[in-house]
Order: structure tokens, then sequence, then C-alpha cells
């Protein structure tokens, strides 16, 4: 075991990763336990004592949950290896703060995704694989929990292949005498790890008869992962011996690859199976180096970043936190170096700013460095407008890079200080807010002119307005929920023409465009210019593209319009008065006409509701389900209690975390997640967005 700094260890040593998971699987004592075994912190912090290290928001502690992504670094050097040095990254499990993942996974170079041993594979824990593999991100499997009574790793393992259409690869097998796990067989390395009561660990080869016990599952290891690497099927196909090191470079290979993922046993609260699972990670998950290169935008056209230390300069800002001593934007590195007093471009602003002070994180604290590397994950501190998505580049070569896209929020509450004279403290604690979380906005009611502030759901929203209470002291009354409703094409329109034809005499305002507007089906609008023969001249055409966007952010019913596929037919041109505000405003016409002459369907957001219920509550639960309109999706019965997955318009949700207490005397918990956009059920009674 190495120390917590190491003098320098090179890049292919480094694992920047993530803990990913559904609410409560473990994830942040997980960490702890990693952060203790390596050495970084000397003594272990428990969730429900509100004392760990990456859960250092009081409102975490005091909620018993992860709000924020926190960034930790630790080394660990396998027995007999090398000293590597891992960068973890402890996520919520909760879908409101699912931005704090999305942008977690945007920049790591793989992750552990945990599960409960007794839970299996819950909702929460298929978006956040999904997510990782949208990112191309190499996955590892721990199955947490193996001491609590009904833990099934098998289970757990099948759930990993038919919910999330994985390729478990089973490295490791529990060892469970009484009502407790106490050990672990490793497949690879054949040998046992047992851990005493204080998780202690001791590992022995495999005598003889262990070897004729588990000789049946190391087979099976190695020809599920030899299906999938050519280099390890020709010594299994020759039936030659394969051993530790081979086995384990063909997982390794298999695991950046994406072919398979593997999976080990352990109970993270009583410190079993956490040395396999630091061996495990520095086994099978990439270094910056294993990463391919990422693309980058330039005025030029699209080119390839490679992780090379001595190339140009290109960095990602991830995050963005608000400390009591000022800004700290999270930054990763893909290529080139960073150090303080360099000048560098931000794409956020179009300009170039110096870098005053760089840190290492460890959650809360940080230490200042000099300088960072391509593959590394620092702070800049003091950059006060700096946002989530901004490239940093250099200056001679300005590359932008993909940024973080956050899901649109689909609820708000109005806000309004509770004394006037806090009404500047508010407007300051609300920018604060929003730029350091993408899926939280602030806007104004057109008709009242009150404060709106969008979210992800109830908890995300009462997160932003207690933390607007306690850092910056603003109390605040909130108003009733609005839901965000979205409309979308009825039918296809046929050509429809927008004009603009005022010709007075002088210099007028000339524009004719026609277009048609068509559901696509889909989330997204799309554009399309068909026209031929300079029609609409080039000048103009980026204009007509605006029109026809802005038209479409507030339909025939006032809310915003997707799904809606433009498509420019026809357009007409004045050699002396036509003007980009011309076709601006004719597109605008065109597409309005289009969709008052079609109609458009109204969309409401339907929420994934999950709860876990006690038997006798399970009854009056699915019957509250659906007088709120909702669909029951799946019922899973789990010994003493049933797990209820339905589909219930958010418009229908309101209080329901207070009826479910209520049915349930307390016993049954509930996750609520954007699910999809669906036609109404009831319209609503007044404007909700």
């Amino acid at each position: 075991m190495s120390t917590t700094r190491e003098t320098r260890i090179p890049v292919d040593r480094w694992r920047n990763l993530g803990i990913i998971a559904h609410v409560d699987a473990g994830k942040t004592t997980l960490t702890e336990r990693l952060l203790y075994k390596t050495g970084t912190i000397h003594r272990t912090g428990e969730v429900h004592d509100g004392a760990t290290t990456t859960d250092h928001m009081e409102l975490e502690r005091e909620r018993g949950i992860t709000i924020g992504a926190a960034a930790v670094r630790a080394n660990w050097a396998p027995d007999g290896g090398q000293p590597h040095r891992l960068t973890l990254i402890d996520t919520p499990g909760h879908i409101d703060f699912a931005i704090e993942v999305e942008r977690s996974l945007r920049v790591l170079d793989g992750a552990v995704t945990v599960f409960s041993g007794v839970a299996g594979v819950q909702p929460q824990s298929e978006t956040v694989w999904h997510q990782a593999r949208r990112h191309g991100v190499p996955l590892m499997a721990f199955v947490n929990k193996m001491d609590r009574p009904g833990a099934d790793f098998d289970a757990v393992v099948t759930q990993m292949r038919d919910k999330l259409g994985a390729n478990p690869w089973v490295v490791a097998r529990p060892i469970i005498e009484g009502e407790h796990m106490t050990g672990l067989v490793d497949l690879v390395a054949e040998r046992i790890w047992r851990f005493d009561d204080a998780g202690n660990p001791a590992a022995h080869a495999w005598n003889e008869d262990e070897r004729v016990a588990y000789r049946e599952s190391r087979a099976e290891l190695v020809a599920a992962v030899a299906d999938r690497d050519e280099t390890l099927a020709e010594l299994w196909l020759a039936e030659r011996p394969i051993d530790a090191v081979a086995l384990t470079a063909a997982l390794r290979r298999g695991t950046l690859a994406g072919a398979g993922s593997p999976v080990l046993p352990g109970s993270a609260f009583r410190n079993v199976g956490i040395e396999p699972l630091l061996d495990a990670l520095v086994a099978y998950l990439p270094s910056p180096l294993d990463r391919p290169a990422v693309v980058a935008h330039t005025d030029d056209g699209d080119t390839m970043v490679a992780p090379e230390a001595d190339a140009p300069l290109a960095a990602l800002v991830f995050k963005v936190v608000n400390q009591a001593h000022g800004p700290l934007a999270f930054v990763r590195l893909y290529a080139g170096r960073l150090n303080v007093g360099d000048a560098v471009w931000r794409s956020g602003t179009d300009r170039v700013q110096r870098i005053g002070r760089l840190a290492v994180v460890r959650a809360e604290e940080t230490e200042a460095v000099e300088s960072a590397e391509a593959g590394d994950i620092v702070a800049i501190a003091g950059w006060k407008d700096v946002s989530t998505g901004e490239t940093l580049a250099d200056t001679h070569r300005r590359v932008r890079l993909e940024t973080i896209q956050a899901q649109p929020a689909v609820l708000s509450w109005r806000l309004s200080p509770e004394r006037s004279a806090d009404l500047l403290k508010l407007g300051n604690g609300l920018a604060r807010l929003a730029q350091e979380d993408p899926s939280f906005r602030v806007g104004t009611d057109p008709d009242t002119g009150e404060t709106l502030v969008w979210g992800m759901g109830e908890l995300h929203l009462e997160v932003m307005v207690e933390r607007l209470r306690r850092e910056w002291g603003v109390q605040v009354r909130t108003g009733s929920p609005r839901v965000a409703y979205q409309e979308t094409p009825a039918a296809a329109s046929g050509a429809i023409e927008g004009k603009l034809a005022k010709q007075t005499g002088g210099s007028g305002q000339f524009a004719r465009v026609v277009l048609s507007v068509t559901p696509n089906g889909g989330e997204a609008n799309t554009y399309e210019d068909r026209t031929t023969g300079g029609v609409i001249p080039k000048q103009f055409q980026a204009a007509v593209a605006k029109g026809a966007a802005s038209a479409l952010l507030e339909g025939p019913r006032g809310y915003p319009v997707v799904g809606a596929a433009v498509a420019v037919l026809d357009g007409q041109a004045h050699a002396v008065d036509s003007s980009e505000m011309a076709f601006h405003r004719a597109a605008q016409i065109a597409v309005k006409s289009a969709l008052d002459a079609t109609g458009t369907v109204l969309l409401e957001p339907v929420m994934r509701v999950c709860v876990s219920a006690p038997g006798p509550a399970v009854g009056d639960v699915l019957g509250d389900l659906q007088r709120r309109g909702g669909q029951i999706v799946n019922l899973v019965d789990r010994m003493e209690r049933t797990e209820i997955e339905a589909d219930v318009p958010l418009a229908q949700l309101d209080g329901y975390s207070t009826a479910l207490r209520s049915l349930s005397q307390g016993r049954a918990s509930a996750t609520v997640a954007f699910h999809a956009y669906r036609p109404v059920t009831q319209e609503p009674s007044r404007r909700s967005a």
C-alpha cells in the first residue's frame, strides 16, 4: 500500500474513475472504504452519521444522500505491483441530480457501477449504466451489501444480463458463512481472500480441494472472455494452460473495448472485498492513454484531440462550485499542459484569461499545484464568470470540445423573498446556483413578473431553496408547482407562405418564405432548406433558420414546440428592400401560420415512479397511482416488500410524497424520474410553463 502523495506516477498508471449507482446502493460508503484502504484517510465515517469525506455539504450530511459529485485523489499499489494514482468521483444516485452523473461520465475514463446484493438492478442503476455506455466509458460492477439477509450475487448477475443487456464477467465469487460474507474466491489469480471482523485481508493460493471446487467457475469465466478476445481464444482452443497474467490481459482488453464488465462481490460497510476491488480497478480500467481521441471543432472543421501532453492545450470545464473562499472550476485536460500563469483561450467568453491558481481537490479541501497535463483533473480557482461546458484551449489553436448537455427541466416553483431587502441577495444566489448546475435555471413569469426556478423534480428544487437559505441567508417563499408542457404539430401543414411587404417609398422591408411544418415523431426540431436557384439569397438563409427556430419557442397554446420538421420550399427577395430582419420575420410568420393551420397536440412530462412498499400497503399504493392517471409498468415481489413501477403524469404528482407516507404509515419509499413526454390526459386549467 502506498501513501496518498507519490512523487511522480506516469500517466499510464493513472485511473480517473467514477462510482455510480442507484440511490442507497452504497456508493459513498464504498468510496469512504476505498480512501481508507489506500491510506488517504485514517478513519472511516458513515453516511448515517453524516461523517463521510465526499458528502461534505451540510445538506448531504443531514439528508444522508449525495447531492454533488465530489472528487478525491488516492494512490494504490497492488501486491508486488507499481503504485497507481486514482482520481475517484462519488456521484449522486438520485435522478434529480442526474446532471452530476452526466458531467462526471463525460470526463472520466472508467466507472464502477455499484449494485445492492439485495435490491439488484434498480431503475436508476439502469439510467447511469446506459449514461456510461452512451459516453463509451468502460464499466466494472461491484455487488455490494453481500452481508445482508436476502443478498443473492447470482441473481444480480442475471439481472445485469436481462435488464442492462450487459455481458458480466464474474472474476470473483462471494464466500458466505452464516449470515455474513467472510471472503471471496478470486477466479483469475486462483486464490482465496479471507477478511476478519475488522475487514483485514489475508489471501492464499487454492489448495487442491479448492481447485476442484472452483475449476468449473473459472472455466466458465475463461470461455466467456475467450468468446470476445481472439488472443485468449487461441490459447483456449489449443487447450493450453491459461494463467492469471494471460486472463488478466484479456479481461483488460475486453473491458476497454466495452465487450464485457468484470464483476466482484463485497460488503463496503464491513470492509470486505475492498482490496480485491482496488486491484481490479488498476488491472481492468483504462488510463487516460487508453482512451480514444476526442472530437474538437475549429473554424476549419472538426479535428481529433489525442491524449498527448506535448500537444496544444484542450481542456473542458465540467463543473463549477462556489465555495466560501471563491469559485472553483473543475477541468479535465484532454491534451497539452496547464501551468499557473499561463494565458488560455476560453470558448465561453471568446477571450484570453490567465491561470491564477491551480489545485487538486479532495472533497472540500484543496491542495495547490503548479501544473497539470493531459489526463489530469484539476480545479482553477478564482474565475467568477466561468460556466460548465466551456473549452480552454491554446491561444494559437482555438478548439471547441463537445459541451455537456443537461436534460430539460420539468418542474418549476415561484420564488419571492420574505423581505424585500433580500431581493438583491436572492438574485445573486440564484445566479450562482444556475452557474453551478446547468439543469437548474431561473426565469420570470411573463404574466406576473414573479421569479421562476426550474429543476428536475421536487427534491432538486427543495435542495436549491435550502441552499439559498443557508449559503446566501435569504428566506424565501415558494409558490405552487408549474409543469413544463410542450406542443407538437398535429399534422403536416403543406406549403404555407409567410410574407413581409412594407414598400411605401424609400427603403422598405420585403421577404417571402414558403415552408412546411410536419411532425417528425422525435423530441427535437429539425430544419431543412430545400430551395434551389438562389430564391433566398445566401446571406439571408441563416436569418430564415433563426426566424423559424424563434417561432417554435412558443406555439399556439403558449408552450414550446417540439418534434417539428420545418422544410423551406421556396422564397423571394427584393434587390433593395430585403434584409435579414425581413426574412427572419417572414419565416416566423410562415411557421406560426403553419402551426395555426395544423393545430398542435399538447404534451406533458410523464414520470417513472418506482415505489418500494410493504405488503399490506400495496393495494392502497396501486389504487392511489391509478387515481393519479398512472399506468402500472411492473410489479416485483421481493420477500416482504413489493417493487412497483408506474408512469404517472407530473401534473398529478403534487403532494405525492406526503400521500405515500400516509398510505403506508411511513414505510414505503419512492423515486420519481422523468420518463417521457406524452399527449396530455387532462387539459391544464391554466398556463403552466
